[in-house]
């Protein structure tokens, strides 16, 4: 075989564990953006895939919902906080979360200048009474950001879970001080199926105003959602959306993806999956000698101490995984919708034949 075509082959499958994005989309996803392709349709989110999209989701949240694709989760957090703050105000968020940590300034730009107040928190969660004494640090001071907006990752990005009281503890303490919630779910079906709760209980019932709605990282192609729960912000959300280039004018083929992801269970099946290759990979490592696991997970991030020299041997094996983050020696493994049982059995393998070696 050519190099080049090597190249564009890509990695393989069975040796992803880098991200929930290395992996391809469902097959139910691929083959609706086909049906999408077939016909004429209105333009701009006026077609029959957008209004079966937002149907489905307002089913599936059972509440009247304002729902925006959008191509990317940074675009869908940035476009949420946009709306619920204004340009002198703060998001109130963790100090290692993906708005604060891993989006460029995304959040910033969007909101034309809020500024992210960064807490701690152990297992990536804001602790309650820290974010206690932040929504009322500077208020009413013209000196200061106001304090407007919490931001909650769940699954957060070291692979924790909120509990139901954890998100109401955070919601009740920022709404009696009148703060907006918005809750970056990414990862919203991996920590909602494990959590076993329905998505109502977990989002606008437990006090989230907008969730950014993660589809990509669960077996979509090129597309997230913005779901705003309170209809003050419908108008406000829409012209954001168009003015930050996220109106599509073939938005039937992002459409398309949300209402084939929400259709069937395909959402939770994907999900079910992925956490459960996660729980194997978990329960393999914590047999291994000279590997510790890392926090309690639930979801399919999972990370673990492992020897610089294992993990050197299981890139040169072909592995494609993150190490050294968030610390030295820290590997961060992560399975998909895609992630097979014989995978995960392949790399504890590789890993135990590499601590032999060493």
């Amino acid at each position: 075989m050519p190099e080049s075509d090597a190249t564009l082959i890509g990695h393989p499958v069975d040796r992803m564990f880098a991200s929930d994005n290395g992996v391809g989309a469902s097959a139910e996803i691929v083959e609706a953006v086909a049906r999408a392709a077939a016909g004429g349709h209105l333009a701009y989110g006026q077609d029959v895939f957008t209004a079966e999209a937002r149907r489905k989701v307002a089913e599936v949240f059972e509440h009247a919902a304002t729902v925006h694709c959008v191509s990317t989760g940074s675009a869908a957090n940035g476009l949420a906080l946009a709306t619920l703050l204004d340009p002198w105000g703060s998001v109130l968020c963790h100090r290692g979360s993906h708005v604060f940590y891993d989006e460029c300034g995304a959040p910033e730009f969007f909101t034309a200048g809020g500024k992210l107040i960064p807490l701690d928190g152990p297992d990536g969660k804001i602790d309650p009474d820290e974010l206690s004494r932040a929504v009322r640090a500077g208020a009413g001071s013209i000196h200061s950001a106001q304090p407007q907006v919490v931001s909650i990752t769940q699954a957060t990005e070291s692979g924790s879970l909120h509990g139901l009281d954890e998100i109401r503890a955070l919601t009740t303490i920022a709404h009696d001080a009148g703060l907006r919630v918005h809750m970056d779910g990414a990862r919203f079906a991996n920590a909602l199926v494990a959590l076993d709760v329905s998505p109502a209980e977990m989002s606008w019932r437990a006090g989230v105003d907008m969730l950014s709605f993660g589809v990509t990282k669960n077996g979509g192609l090129t597309t997230d959602a913005v779901v705003c729960f309170d209809p003050a912000f419908e108008t406000e959300l829409g012209y954001r959306v168009k003015r930050a280039g996220q109106l599509t004018s073939k938005m039937r083929f992002q459409s398309a993806q949300l209402d084939a992801y929400l259709t069937d269970d395909l959402w939770l099946r994907n999900a079910r999956h992925a956490n459960a290759m996660a729980e194997h990979l978990v329960a393999g490592l914590r047999a291994t000698p000279d590997v510790h696991v890392r926090g309690n997970g639930g979801a399919n991030i999972v990370f673990c101490h492992l020897p610089d020299a294992v993990a050197d041997a299981l890139v040169r094996d072909g592995f494609v995984f993150h190490h050294g983050h968030p610390e030295p020696g820290v590997a961060r493994l992560v399975t998909s919708h895609a992630t097979t049982r014989d995978a995960v059995d392949a790399l504890l393998a590789a890993i135990n034949q590499a601590l032999d070696a060493a």
